[in-house]
């Protein structure tokens, strides 16, 4: 069984991967406005995978005998400068989510819960990847600086990224 404390930290954790699902395909949305399919679709496949986050931790929670509670999930910004504002962005978010990531393993330390100190820390290892795969568009985007070859080019790269099970 689960501590009230603990579900409730689980089910803001489920509304924050909401909102990264929202806040990633509100970016997809404004990406696709400017003519960059590529990029849109990145993060329409990102958006996919945080809703994945969020089912994993419901489930959890519905496995160790808790309750899901749903909450309002906010408004994101619908409006972005550019693509590397984007993904500048997308970085800020997720060291965010790091953050709560970690907040929620010291939480589970803190009350000697095992079983969800172990189910965390494959969000653990899942925040590196989120954060070094954002990182790395950054710098790409960097590099093409206002090079529309550039950008034209990493739009069909991150074309390629293919949805995965998790």
């Amino acid at each position: 069984m689960i501590s009230k404390k603990m579900q409730n930290s689980l089910n803001a954790q489920i509304n924050a991967e909401i909102y990264s699902a929202y806040l990633y395909l509100a970016m997809s949305a404004d990406l696709n406005s400017k003519n960059l399919p590529g990029f849109a679709s990145w993060m329409k496949i990102q958006a996919q995978e945080e809703m994945g986050h969020a089912m994993k931790i419901y489930a959890f929670i519905e496995e160790r005998l808790g309750r899901v509670v749903l909450k309002a999930i906010a408004e994101p910004q619908k409006d972005f400068a550019s693509a590397l504002s984007i993904f500048e962005q997308a970085l800020k978010h997720e060291q965010k989510v790091t953050g709560l990531i970690n907040k929620l393993v010291d939480q589970a330390i803190e009350e000697n819960d095992h079983a969800t100190h172990g189910f965390l820390q494959w969000f653990v290892d899942e925040q590196v990847e989120e954060e070094a795969t954002a990182d790395a568009i950054v710098q790409k985007l960097k590099m093409t600086k206002d090079m529309p070859s550039g950008l034209f080019m990493l739009d069909k790269e991150l074309a390629q990224r293919a949805a995965t099970k998790e």
